[in-house]
């Protein structure tokens, strides 16, 4: 080879090397983190986060090519909630996934700057959490659980599934702006449908059982568990005492009727996952969650077990059965 041409080729490679060396280097890897207010082993939450995941898939975010994910398992001890999120912001993760007010909380005592989605929370504003829906103005966004409006449903529910209720004990935590709120708005259709309420205070196991007892003392009563943290720690117990006291029952999620409860209508949660992914995906790529307006549910399911209500003596309407998403048999 020709002197001449060799230098021309060594000139053409010494540009082409380090475009192919650019060509060939990893994607940069971006980092999410996930805290999660109940145990590894809870499968609704499991079936939740796995939508997220493939979601995130679908948008082009690959585990170990260009995206990492921290998972943190935190139950709904408020001090595990309080560690878990000190330690998913010293990972200086670029978005954290936050559910519901008892992850959220703890996250935004942790960081100011850190971006949080939250696939779902009941009252985001009145919480404390974002300025305004349309305008959330700090570090998180994302969905909301519900408008106060549907609260009014689940006693619709109630009156169509069992029609001789006249009284009812919602269970809320009044320490929440949220409980108050979904109480109020019960309370004001309440008198409709000719139903006297009785407000039940979910701040600890005790309290429960003790109120829901003297509530069973007398007749026609049934239980309306509005949405929150201290209603989804207490579930089980919550179930047993409607079946113990031969209480009709609705609940805000699914999750509560594949346990034993009776009746459900609230945010199709799965769904949010999804949507939740998005949020993640236009944050990764440059967007501000402060810019990006908290969305209210777009799907709605309703649930029905058909073996509680034949323990009860219900005889659940068939045009109801036919609105269900869900009739378990």
């Amino acid at each position: 080879m020709k002197r001449r041409e060799f230098i021309t080729l060594l000139g053409g490679g010494a540009v082409a090397w380090p475009m192919a060396a650019r060509a060939q280097q990893p994607e940069r890897v971006r980092r999410i983190g996930i805290l999660l207010p109940a145990a590894a082993d809870h499968s609704e939450y499991q079936a939740r986060v796995g939508v997220f995941l493939q979601g995130l898939a679908q948008l082009g975010w690959t585990i170990g090519r260009n995206v990492r994910i921290d998972s943190r398992w935190a139950t709904t001890n408020h001090a595990e909630l309080r560690r878990h999120a000190e330690e998913l912001v010293a990972l200086a993760p670029d978005v954290i996934l936050a559910p519901g007010a008892s992850a959220l909380g703890p996250l935004l005592q942790a960081t100011r700057t850190v971006p949080i989605v939250f696939p779902f929370v009941i009252d985001p504003v009145g919480a404390g959490f974002v300025d305004s829906l349309a305008r959330p103005g700090g570090n998180a966004t994302g969905f909301i659980s519900f408008e106060y409006s549907l609260a009014g449903k689940w006693l619709e529910l109630l009156k169509e599934i069992a029609p001789r209720v006249t009284r009812a004990a919602v269970l809320r935590d009044a320490a929440v702006a949220s409980g108050i709120g979904q109480f109020g708005a019960i309370q004001s259709v309440a008198p409709s449908f000719g139903v006297e309420l009785s407000p039940v205070n979910v701040r600890d196991a005790a309290e429960i059982e003790r109120a829901v007892a003297a509530f069973a003392r007398s007749p026609n009563g049934c239980l309306i568990v509005t949405a929150g943290p201290s209603a989804s720690r207490h579930r089980n117990l919550i179930i047993a005492l409607a079946a113990r006291h031969k209480l009709p029952a609705v609940y805000n999620e699914r999750s509560f009727v594949a346990a034993g409860g009776l009746i459900s209508y609230g945010p199709d949660y799965i769904h949010q996952y999804r949507q939740a992914a998005g949020y993640v995906d236009r944050i990764l790529k440059g967007e501000k969650p402060a810019d990006l307006p908290v969305q209210t549910p777009t799907k709605y399911e309703l649930a029905i077990n058909l073996k509680t209500a034949k323990v009860l003596g219900l005889d659940v309407p068939l045009i109801l059965q036919q609105r269900a998403d869900e009739v378990i048999e």
